[in-house]
């Protein structure tokens, strides 16, 4: 940790404060705005702060801003990965390493937030669920409460026999290979010391399935286009996942739909009540 420089991290915050504006936030900009971009308390609710802890920063006061708290606060700016590495400079931290961020890109936030009535979510290449559509929590439950290894679906899947639930069991076979041909993929990749080989390792200790799977040495099974869930309220669902990469950051955006007049389309449209209901 480094010396934080309060005047540019003030001005940096106006600036791009001042360059967002409303509409690509979801946010209605009203007939009173008189504000150039969002108002110091819009920012301060997307980044998941109070206003008084970001309103200091921009006026140059407060402690110095954690890791945790300028990831937020970069998430809620919708800041480039460039512009977030440039305000943990500014405030005297570090710059996490790409290979495993977090960030979401202002682009897929920006696609997201347009899917109102779609089951979609936001993961990282370990299946960790970063963000969610109302939709989304209603088709899977809220993905992103999950902490520490659970956070990867792939651990889950072996782990923890509930994360089986959701999914058809005819399907359970394939995704268990899927999921340990990925992991030892990734593990691979990253290198022993990546989140990636640690899963491996404790799941090696804790799944007889997954050492099994471990020992084939399978590589590069890929998910299928076509889901078959089970809700626990509408029942059967055959949906098409669509995907949309990031390679900037191995995040990927995966959309649910179901084919026009089928009964997975009528399920999906409750579903999609469900989750407008949930933000009344």
């Amino acid at each position: 940790m480094t010396t934080i420089d309060r005047p540019a991290l003030a001005e940096f915050l106006r600036r791009r404060r001042e360059a967002l504006q409303p509409e690509d936030v979801c946010l209605a900009r009203g007939s009173r705005r008189r504000t150039a971009g969002l108002r110091r308390e819009e920012v301060a609710a997307l980044c998941h702060m109070s206003t008084d802890y970001y309103a200091r920063l921009e006026r140059e006061r407060g402690p110095q801003p954690s890791a945790q708290m300028l990831a937020a606060i970069a998430q809620g700016l919708r800041l480039s990965l460039a512009e977030r590495d440039h305000l943990f400079r500014l405030a005297g931290q570090q710059p996490p390493d790409r290979g495993s961020s977090e960030h979401v890109s202002p682009g897929l936030i920006r696609i997201l937030d347009r899917l109102t009535d779609t089951p979609a979510e936001i993961v990282t290449e370990l299946g960790e669920t970063l963000r969610q559509t109302p939709a989304g929590v209603a088709l899977t439950g809220d993905l992103t409460a999950h902490e520490g290894p659970f956070r990867s679906i792939g651990y889950r899947w072996f782990a923890d026999p509930d994360a089986r639930r959701l999914y058809a069991p005819e399907e359970h076979a394939f995704l268990s290979r899927m999921y340990g041909s990925g992991l030892r993929e990734l593990a691979t990749l990253r290198g022993p010391s990546s989140r990636a080989a640690r899963y491996a390792e404790l799941l090696l200790a804790e799944s007889a399935e997954f050492r099994e799977l471990w020992e084939r040495h399978e590589i590069g099974i890929r998910p299928r286009d076509v889901k078959h869930f089970v809700h626990p309220e509408v029942g059967a669902l055959e949906l098409q996942c669509q995907r949309l990469i990031d390679p900037e950051q191995s995040h990927c955006l995966l959309v649910y739909t179901a084919t026009p007049g089928s009964e997975s389309a009528e399920k999906l449209r409750l579903l999609s009540v469900i989750g407008a209901q949930s933000l009344a």
